[in-house]
């Protein structure tokens, strides 16, 4: 079949003749998705929150270079297995024991695009000379039709917001450092532990939420790729755009304090300038939230397909299918942002940050168990099969999971719920480290007990008879 722009393919595994591309473009993705202004936001509240400016980078840096270094080797999982992220989650909870962090991960995505569509919706609305309503329903409309589209059109976006990001981004450096005395920011270093680790645990966040789809975008590599150079351009490309971002924050926050927080968008482009300069910043903002917003709304849409298909025993989804998924989940995140706008984004995003406790036990048994218990063999038929190899439910993964759960509990501190062991902490919140050793740990004693169900190498399905392009 002749090669098209609009992908064909979901949940199903990528064939080797429909593999394109190289390794650096995930780099390029990873760099745009992150040179946004959500992430601006969240490298000023390390400051906000009461760090100084030379520590909380620091913090931010080692964040995302661990953060980063656990959502990288996700994606070095999509060119050897090419397949959807979660899917993959069905060899260690079962067929269908794996909607149990798949629902958590839906609901997670709608509240990110609702959140990113707030401030888009903004910077859409100055542009279209409509109010901020108006402005969220384009933004929304625009996202949806790009993820109908699928792989291609989210790489090609990502390798424009790159370039353009970037470029604003050291036009904004430049006239934001005319306005600070970054020596004297420099030299007002005060380290504080809880603070530091707040820096850490916003930046390794930031990152880990990226784990449960960053393999959606590197599926369609060829097998061939090279493991080691996906790892590396995924985590360059992520941390380096994250770090960019978060330290342009931390330095606003720094000297404008409640004036950014108050109006994130109307700051930024007031920074830059007026006439077509704010123009084309209102520009980028919508562009760096379309480029994430766009990977929020494919990455919600691919777990939901994984988790439906779970108990329907579907592989091939039909375009009219793929569509109203995806309409679904913008409509969601859309009624979610216009309810939100004015009041209800600041408690909404806190509740977004706790359902991330609900992933970092999910990353921590999936990476387990395909890099020290399964070593990369997977029967991918039997993935939708709950009769297969891997049954409907595994109840020792999903035992550890709850217990990977459990143990954050005393160490997660949020708007609504706070933990015993956070005061004597200081304050601070390691909730997502013990998320991620407890559960792997756990799971590393139980599954290597029993490997009968790991194949001796990977098992692929039939090739079909006429295949689909990307």
């Amino acid at each position: 079949m002749a090669e098209t722009l609009v992908e064909r393919r979901s949940i199903d595994v990528v064939p080797d003749s429909e593999r394109h591309g190289r390794a650096f473009s995930q780099f390029t993705l990873w760099l745009g998705a992150n040179l946004q202004i959500t992430a601006v936001v969240t490298g000023a509240l390390a400051v906000v929150f009461g760090g100084d400016v030379v520590w909380s980078l620091v913090g931010l840096v080692l964040g995302n270079l661990l953060g980063g270094a656990v959502m990288a080797l996700h994606s070095a999982q999509g060119p050897k297995l090419g397949l959807p992220q979660m899917i993959q989650s069905r060899a260690q909870f079962g067929v269908r024991g794996a909607v149990v962090p798949l629902l958590l991960v839906i609901l997670m995505y709608v509240g990110f695009f609702a959140s990113g569509s707030v401030l888009a919706g903004q910077a859409v609305g100055q542009l279209t000379h409509t109010g901020d309503s108006t402005g969220i329903i384009i933004f929304a409309l625009v996202t949806g039709v790009m993820a109908i589209v699928g792989y291609r059109v989210i790489h090609a976006l990502g390798r424009v917001a790159s370039i353009i990001c970037a470029v604003a981004f050291v036009y904004l450096g430049i006239r934001l450092l005319d306005r600070v005395d970054l020596s004297a920011l420099l030299h007002d270093a005060h380290f504080s532990a809880p603070m530091f680790l707040l820096a850490v645990s916003l930046s390794a966040s930031w990152q880990l939420a990226f784990g449960p789809y960053v393999a959606d975008y590197s599926r369609y590599l060829p097998r061939t790729t090279s493991a080691k150079a996906t790892f590396w351009w995924t985590l360059s490309g992520s941390a380096l755009g994250s770090q960019w971002s978060m330290t342009f924050g931390v330095l606003v926050a720094a000297t404008a304090g409640e004036k950014f927080l108050a109006g994130q968008v109307s700051y930024v482009v007031g920074l830059g300038g007026a006439g077509l300069i704010a123009s084309f910043l209102y520009f980028v903002i919508a562009l760096g939230k379309l480029t994430i917003n766009v990977l929020n709304t494919y990455g919600g849409f691919m777990s939901m397909v994984t988790s439906v298909s779970g108990f329907r025993g579907q592989k091939v989804l039909s375009q009219r299918a793929r569509t109203a998924y995806i309409a679904l989940i913008m409509i969601a995140g859309t009624v979610v942002a216009l309810l939100g706008k004015d009041s209800f984004l600041a408690s909404f995003k806190d509740f977004l940050l706790f359902l991330l406790t609900f992933f970092t036990p999910w990353s921590a048994i999936n990476l387990v168990d395909y890099y020290l218990i399964s070593r990369e063999r997977y029967d991918i038929p039997a993935l939708s099969d709950p009769d297969g190899r891997y049954g409907a439910w595994r109840w020792d993964a999903l035992g550890v999971y709850a217990l990977g759960l459990l143990a954050q509990l005393p160490f997660l501190s949020t708007a609504f719920y706070t933990g015993p062991l956070v005061a004597p902490l200081g304050g601070a919140d390691i909730s997502w480290i013990v998320g991620l050793v407890v559960p792997a740990v756990l799971y590393w004693l139980v599954a290597r007990r029993n490997t009968a169900h790991v194949p001796e190498a990977t098992i692929l399905p039939e090739p079909e008879p006429e295949s689909v392009t990307s």
